[in-house]
């Protein structure tokens, strides 16, 4: 197959976009936080094909267990789109823009959305998209269980899975060991 990307001529800098007029790519899209069901759901409503990888997971609660949906990638849905949809989608609400590799808009081959639809066909498989380990000093939220939405740092990592949390609520530092299933990476440091 002949490769129909726009490829950049020599020393230029002029960005990489892969939209096309007549061919439908995919792109990935960032959503804000916890957001991504609802970014799927309003894209189709507007007839714009989008994929939300998502994976099936059973979590324990204190008095309960239950099968739980949750997104493969926090904050990232993805669209097969021609040129003159960008604008709708970009427009959706809670999307805030595409994803891009330095400034260059890239696509996503067939066959990498092929994987993740593999992975995330697997009831029960945990799977963890992270683009880091968790490490001392990190800003985390608890996302699962009795203290789901509190937040803290990390303060030491006591083997793979488990960590160390302060939490700073009620005026005091809070010690409690979680592991590491239950954290989702946090930007917010004004505990």
């Amino acid at each position: 197959m002949v490769n129909t990307h726009p490829q950049p001529a020599a020393g230029s800098q002029q960005p990489i976009n892969h939209l096309h007029a007549t061919e439908l790519r995919w792109f990935a899209v960032r959503t804000r936080s916890k957001s991504e069901k609802m970014v799927q759901r309003d894209l189709e409503k507007k007839g714009i094909h989008s994929y939300l990888p998502l994976q099936k997971l059973l979590r324990r609660y204190t008095r309960s267990t239950r099968w739980v949906e949750k997104p493969l990638m926090n904050c990232y849905v993805f669209v097969r789109i021609l040129k003159g949809e960008y604008v709708r989608v970009l427009e959706t609400e809670h999307v805030t823009g595409f994803v891009r590799f330095s400034k260059d808009l890239l696509s996503i081959p067939q066959s990498e959305i092929d994987i993740l639809r593999r992975i995330t066909l697997e009831d029960g498989l945990e799977v963890e998209a992270v683009t880091g380990a968790f490490t001392e000093g990190d800003w985390v939220e608890i996302s699962a269980g009795n203290l789901m939405g509190l937040k803290g740092r990390i303060v030491q990592v006591e083997g793979k899975r488990k960590f160390q949390v302060e939490l700073q609520h009620l005026f005091h530092s809070l010690l409690i060991t979680v592991d590491a299933a239950f954290l989702e990476r946090s930007t917010l440091h004004n505990f």
